[in-house]
């Protein structure tokens, strides 16, 4: 075993310079949150997130191995510091106080839950994302022993150093120290060795937290309801897989014939076979093909009637002359379709994922490839694609390489450091060309481009020559599921929205029985019991070599006994194909609806098994054990972050635009050159290249403030708008004021008019008559009787009189406003004045002398304009 390096054994007094690496720790990131932070508890209490690298914060000689005090570590409680990390239902197995997280120097807490390994830093009490990870997602983990070169340190700094080593599914390599002389390490190694080897699948945490709100719909009727959009069949939404199958299309049919899972275990319930194919010749082709996993339908052209086909290896046998008539009839089947422009038959191309001498070997086992002169009109393509051990072997290689040259690794050491500080781009020349030549060899971006290049062969055969294709691998249900999903993704724009891609998901690798459960390692049942997956009892714990860790000083790790290590071997299939939507996005980056952080977290959520969705190996088996009611959803717990981020979530490539790329992506072989997928590959060695989502999240900053800049200039135009209609408002009250005073001053004009005519005609009679501003009216008349001149008339405001002697001849009459009171102040003159009226009031006319003002004051009152230009003096009394 490599040794690490020396850094751990430093002398004190020559300190080493972290100025240089420590703004790339300072930029780690929390990719984690979904399952890291609390931000997703059903508690809603606070979640935790990752800080930046803080030295003021973090406890005292937490930046080195050697100057950390062991007995001075406080440890985080658990009951008050710790419940508000916790998920719901996620409790504390074993507690690790003091432990170092040597990937960056932090100590903390460790703790193991039922659900995950979870470290809180002890300066900062918050949960470090690298040294959290859930323990389905450890792939191996093991005891190391670090032994320091004896002349390098006094005795007492020579003790060996205790270590346990934790490698994920998710490209990590974690390495924690434990404090020395403690039990420590064994709790957490013990805890782990239970807890990530489950006996039963009832014992996954998922299980015991339960749906909670994430509740799951019938995953059958989700299938029927793609099977209708394909076959584009016009009918409502199914609510029940128990209503019969008799959707049908001019060529095509949903078939029940596998409802109870008897002719293929592997299969979904509901298949879609050609028109004019019964039941009975179907189970017949199913016996021709391995595990009984005939050619059903994948995807349909709805333009040229082209389909994609899948099933296994045909069981030609060692001699490659076995033959079944029902199999070639159902293969040939699978050219019929919409007639062909000119009228000639589709062809139909037989695409075997494996490579030429892997198909041959397998026919020394039963199995093999078939013949194209068996099939009519068709032709066999191998696309050379290596098998489930390759790749689980190419992902570990590039695991030891992104560890080994990233800048932040399970030693410690940065690549700056390791190279001696001359660097061009994190290393010295030879180390940059070594890396190179290293990333070359894990071989993992050929297999990536080797399954683009042939989804996209399929894409083209299909789009372009509306030809059928029929794809398997030996099973048909790894290779075959990669380059079917992948290649109707690259044709059917639905796919790439999220809808989409929950549908392919689940029609592609959920329904036709890719092994999660053994490619995941996470336990398989059998029946009602649970049994460790295939893999799993395939990998031999006692030969898994640990993560090389690099060898600097002449200081090395080993490890201990055989019994001290643990592995659950898995194959990254699924993850090699989300790699490859990664590689698409990045070539067509308006074509898909959710971004790269969206499929991070997805694989997150898988590699976790929080979720019930992507556990077992089959539909079948999910249904025998309940598994869509007992356990919480994927989809809804990805839909609810989307909801509560809003249009601006993460999950949205702001690029999208579905007009641009309307219909099939068929990309030219020069732009199927993959690179490595920083988001996923580089999070955890290169946080601060990895860059998740960095351009989009700016790019959802910029619209979102100018969605906000657009809704405040709405309420702006819309103030605007209020204040113009008020200010027309006013204009029109105005112009109705202006017209009221203009009236106002018009019968002013005619009352001042009358008031001079009447005053003209009352002079005419001989009185003067003075009106004050406060209303008063004074009368003066001449010539009367002598009895009359002494009175003195004073009306009150209710129109009473009262009566004074005066000795003087003229009479004095106030008139006070009100509504008792009579309008015509003559009137009421000439009654109290008449020598004929009684005490009571009242006219005695006509035998009253004022008969003649009398009628001249009505005749005044009905027609004053008349009145005005009439000269009473000409007419009446003379000049």
């Amino acid at each position: 075993m490599a040794a690490p390096n020396s850094r751990f054994y430093r002398s004190t007094s020559a300190p080493r310079d972290d100025s240089k690496y420590k703004p790339q720790q300072q930029q780690q990131q929390h990719y984690y949150h979904h399952i890291n932070n609390n931000n997703n508890n059903n508690n809603n209490s606070p979640s935790p997130s990752l800080p930046p690298y803080s030295s003021e914060k973090q406890m005292e000689g937490a930046g080195s191995w050697d100057a950390i005090e062991w007995t001075k570590v406080e440890p985080v409680s658990i009951h008050h510091g710790m419940s508000d990390l916790l998920l719901e239902a996620e409790e504390v197995i074993v507690p690790g106080y003091g432990v170092v997280l040597v990937n960056t120097d932090e100590a903390g807490t460790l703790l193991v839950t039922n659900f995950r390994l979870l470290f809180v830093s002890e300066g900062t009490r918050k949960i470090i994302a690298l040294g959290t990870i859930p323990l389905a997602t450890i792939e191996k983990f093991s005891k190391l022993v670090m032994k320091p070169p004896s002349t390098s340190r006094p005795p007492d700094k020579s003790r060996p150093r205790r270590l346990l080593q934790i490698i994920g599914k998710d490209m990590r390599i974690i390495v924690f120290g434990f404090r020395p002389k403690t039990k420590q390490r064994r709790n957490v190694f013990d805890a782990l060795w239970r807890w990530t080897r489950p006996a039963g699948l009832r014992d996954l945490y998922t299980f015991t937290c339960g749906p909670s709100k994430y509740h799951n719909s019938n995953p059958k009727v989700r299938l029927l309801n793609e099977y209708v959009r394909l076959l584009g069949v016009s009918t409502t939404s199914r609510t029940s897989e128990d209503e019969p199958f008799t959707l049908s299309n001019e060529w095509w049919r949903i078939s029940g014939i596998n409802s109870n899972y008897t002719m293929c275990p592997t299969y979904p319930s509901s298949l879609i076979v050609p028109k004019y194919i019964s039941d009975e010749e179907v189970q017949q082709a199913s016996t021709f093909r391995a595990r009984c996993r005939l050619p059903v339908l994948s995807w349909c052209h709805p333009g040229n009637g082209a389909v994609i086909a899948r099933s296994s290896q045909p069981l030609v046998g060692l001699m490659m002359n076995s033959r079944s008539n029902a199999d070639e009839k159902l293969v040939a089947a699978l050219c019929t379709g919409a007639t062909l422009a000119k009228g000639s038959r589709r062809k139909l191309y037989i695409a075997d994922a494996r490579p030429r001498k892997n198909a041959l070997a397998n026919g020394a086992m039963g199995g093999g490839s078939e013949s194209s002169s068996n099939y009519f009109q068709s032709e066999i393509v191998f696309f050379g694609i290596d098998n489930i051990h390759a790749m689980r072997d190419s992902l570990g290689r590039l695991r030891d390489y992104v560890d080994t040259y990233g800048s932040t690794s399970s030693d410690g050491m940065s690549s700056f450091l390791r190279n001696g500080g001359w660097t061009w781009g994190g290393g010295n020349l030879s180390s940059m060309s070594a890396s190179v030549s290293t990333l070359g060899d894990t071989v993992w971006l050929i297999h990536i481009q080797s399954v683009l290049a042939g989804s996209a062969w399929i894409a083209a055969r299909v789009a372009i020559e509306a030809s059928s294709v029929l794809v398997h691998c030996s099973d048909g249900w790894d290779r075959t599921a990669q380059l079917v999903s992948l290649a109707s993704l690259l044709l059917d724009p639905y796919y790439r929205t999220f809808a989409g891609f929950q549908a392919l998901v689940e029609k592609d690798w959920l329904a036709f029985g890719h092994p999660f459960s053994d490619r995941m390692g996470t336990p398989a049942i059998l029946g009602d019991e649970a049994v460790p997956s295939e893999l799993s009892r395939q990998a031999s714990t006692g030969n898994i070599p640990a993560s090389p860790m690099r060898n600097s000083s002449g200081s090395s790790f080993t490890s201990q006994s055989n019994s001290s290590s643990h592995a659950q071997t898995s194959s990254p299939i699924f993850l090699q194909w989300v790699d490859c939507i990664s590689q698409l996005l990045r070539i067509y980056p308006f074509a898909f609806e959710f971004s790269a952080g969206f499929l991070v977290d997805f694989l997150d959520c898988i590699l976790s098994c929080r979720f019930g969705n992507f556990l077992c190996n089959s539909e079948k088996e999910r249904q025998q054990f309940g598994v869509p009611d007992a356990c919480g959803c994927l989809w809804a717990y990805l839909t609810d972050l989307r909801v509560c981020g809003g249009s601006s979530h993460a999950h949205y490539n702001f690029f999208y635009d579905p007009l641009k790329h309307g219909g099939p992506l068929l990309p030219p072989a020069a732009s199927l050159a993959p690179t490595l997928w920083p988001q996923f590959h580089l999070r955890w060695a290169c946080p601060s290249e990895a860059h998740f989502g960095e351009i989009e999240a700016q790019c959802w900053t910029m619209s979102k403030k100018l969605t906000e800049m657009q809704k405040a200039k709405d309420v702006a135009e819309k103030k605007a708008k209020d204040v113009s209609t008020s200010m027309e408002s006013l204009v029109m009250e105005m112009r109705k004021e202006k017209q009221l005073s203009s009236s106002a001053m018009d019968l002013a004009k005619n009352a001042c008019r009358e008031s001079s005519a009447i005053k003209r005609a009352i002079q005419s009679l001989g009185c003067k008559v003075q009106f004050s501003s406060s209303g008063d009216c004074t009368l003066d008349i001449g010539g009367t009787p002598p009895e009359i001149q002494q009175k003195f008339v004073n009306f009150t405001k209710d129109g009473s009189m009262q009566w004074e002697e005066k000795s003087d001849v003229s009479v004095s009459i106030s008139i006070t406003a009100g509504d008792a009171v009579p309008n015509n102040p003559l009137s009421r003159a000439c009654q109290t004045l008449c020598p004929l009226s009684s005490r009571e009031g009242g006219c005695k006319w006509p035998d009253a002398g004022c008969v003649q003002l009398e009628s001249q004051f009505v005749g005044l009152k009905a027609n004053f304009d008349a009145f005005d230009q009439l000269s009473i003096y000409d007419r009446y009394f003379g000049s």
